[in-house]
C-alpha cells in the first residue's frame, strides 16, 4: 500500500497531516508472515493447553475444603447475579472454596467445569460480562485525535479488535450440616468527618442462614444481629465459634436484635460429629 497523506481541517481552518505509516515491501511482507504464521500456530497450541481459569484460580479458604465426595459429580451453572447467588449458596450449605478472574476474547466456560472438576467443587458458578472492543468509531476518535495534536497513526492501530469479556467463576463444596447455622460480619459505622471516631455496631450481622439449620429452625433470619448465645457476648466472629462449640447439643437461650429492637430465643444446637 502507499503512503499517503490526509488533510483535516480543525476549527481553526488549519489543516493537519495525518499519516499513515508505509507497508513493508512484498518480500519483507512474505517474511513476516510466515514468521508471524509460527507464531500464532505456536502461541494456539500454548494456549489450547492453558485452562485461564486454573492459572488465575485464587483460592479463599483451607485447603482442605472440597467436597465430601471422592468423586464429585460437579455441576456449572451460568449467571449474572453473582452477590445473590452467593448467598444462595451459602443459605443452601455451601461454603466458596475460591474464584478465577480474568479478560479474555474467547474462554470456553468448559474450563472452568474442568478446574472443578480437579479441585473437587461440588458447584461452579461462571459468568461472562462485556469488556471492551476496538470499534469503528474509536478508529476515528483516533484519527481525530492524531489530527488535532498533528501526530501519526499507526496502520495496525486502526485494525478492528476483538470483543474482549470479562470472566469470573467461584467454586463451591457442600458442607455438612453445621452446630448452628449462621453465617455473619462485624458492621461498624464509618466516622463522617475527622472529628468523629468509627462505631461497632452491636453483635453480630447475620448475612445468611442456612436452610434446615438450628438457627433457622429458632427463626433467626438474615439481617439479624445475634448479641448473646447462653452466656457468650457475640463482639467478634470468634465468639460465636466458641460459643457454638461450648453449647454444641444443648438448648441454649439466644439474645438478637430485630429490626432495631431486642428480643429473645432458643436454639437446639446440633452436636459435633
Amino acid at each position: 500500500m502507499r503512503t499517503y497523506v490526509k488533510n483535516l481541517t480543525n476549527q481553526s481552518s488549519v489543516k493537519t497531516k495525518v499519516i499513515i505509516k508505509q507497508k513493508p515491501s512484498a518480500g519483507l511482507m512474505l517474511a513476516c508472515l510466515l514468521s508471524l504464521g509460527m507464531m500464532l500456530v505456536a502461541t494456539q497450541l500454548y494456549a489450547a493447553d492453558e485452562n485461564l481459569y486454573a492459572k488465575n484460580y485464587k483460592s479463599q479458604s483451607a485447603p482442605q475444603l472440597k467436597s465430601q465426595s471422592p468423586n464429585p459429580d460437579t455441576k456449572m451453572y451460568l449467571s449474572n447475579h453473582k452477590e445473590d447467588d452467593n448467598i444462595s449458596m451459602l443459605e443452601n450449605g455451601y461454603d466458596m472454596m475460591g474464584f478465577s478472574g480474568f479478560s479474555g476474547t474467547d474462554s470456553p466456560v468448559e474450563a472452568a467445569l474442568q478446574h472443578g472438576k480437579a479441585i473437587k467443587a461440588d458447584t461452579v458458578l461462571v459468568y461472562r460480562k462485556y469488556g471492551s472492543a476496538k470499534t469503528s468509531s474509536a478508529k476515528f476518535q483516533l484519527i481525530k485525535q492524531a489530527a488535532k495534536n498533528g501526530g501519526v497513526v499507526d496502520e495496525k492501530d486502526l485494525v478492528e479488535g476483538p470483543i474482549e469479556y470479562q470472566y469470573y467463576a467461584s467454586y463451591w463444596a457442600k458442607l455438612p450440616m453445621p452446630l448452628f447455622g449462621v453465617h455473619v460480619i462485624k458492621l461498624v459505622k464509618v466516622a463522617s468527618d475527622d472529628t468523629d471516631m468509627n462505631v461497632a455496631e452491636p453483635g453480630l450481622k447475620i448475612i445468611a442462614v442456612i436452610k434446615d439449620s438450628p438457627a433457622a429452625k429458632a427463626n433467626i433470619v438474615k439481617g439479624d444481629a445475634l448479641l448473646k448465645i447462653g452466656d457468650v457476648t457475640l463482639d467478634k466472629a470468634d465468639d460465636l465459634f466458641a460459643a457454638v462449640k461450648r453449647y454444641a447439643g444443648q438448648t441454649v437461650p439466644i439474645e438478637l436484635q430485630h429490626d432495631g429492637a431486642e428480643f429473645k430465643t432458643t436454639a437446639v444446637l446440633n452436636s459435633r460429629p
